[in-house]
């Protein structure tokens, strides 16, 4: 299995317009494989500049904010690079695109870091952390997955929540409840 690393990624469209999507980054060798999905804004942004920030943040309510309609998290210029990074980034790296393997549904953007930095330590991670985490995986998947599998994986990372969640955490869980919540009310409503 590749190790994955889950990050926020920042592109730029060729007009400069900025968007911020969760994505989890493969690594090869040196270098990063992107792989978004067919379509996005992510993937379009990649083939116009060839050009992405990866944002390494323990800050779970922009994973969770972007997976429910909020993504205007503040952004800081980079020297020398076209794209943003998150303000709230303990670290980056620019990532330049040095091939594409082309697929249908999911191309493969092969990437060599350009630059990189950082810029606050990391304090560590708790429970209700990976559970946030966890649960916008969930959220981005809503459509790929039993209703039943849905409901188990959420009342499992429940605990992690009611344990060791603080109010960012607590946060961003009930903003992707709401949307898991809202998925279910359709299927139920399509039976």
């Amino acid at each position: 299995m590749p190790y994955i690393r889950e990050t926020i990624l920042t592109t730029c469209s060729a007009s400069g317009a900025v968007h911020i999507a969760p994505l989890g980054i493969i690594q090869e060798g040196e270098g990063w494989v992107v792989a978004p999905f067919r379509p996005s804004t992510t993937l379009a942004n990649l083939e116009a500049t060839g050009v992405a920030v990866v944002n390494y943040t323990d800050e779970v309510k922009i994973f969770a904010g972007c997976l429910t309609g909020r993504k205007d998290w503040p952004l800081t210029p980079i020297d020398g690079c076209k794209v943003p990074r998150l303000e709230a980034a303990l670290a980056h790296d620019v990532l330049d695109v040095v091939s594409v393997t082309p697929d249908a549904q999911r191309p493969r953007f092969t990437c060599r870091v350009a630059a990189s930095g950082q810029h606050r330590p990391f304090q560590g991670m708790n429970r209700a952390k990976a559970a946030v985490l966890e649960a916008a995986i969930l959220v981005s998947r809503l459509t790929m997955l039993p209703a039943e599998k849905i409901e188990d994986e959420i009342a499992y990372l429940k605990i992690a929540i009611d344990k060791t969640a603080g109010p960012d955490e607590e946060q961003a869980w009930y903003w992707l409840l709401e949307k898991v919540i809202d998925h279910l009310a359709e299927v139920e409503k399509e039976k």
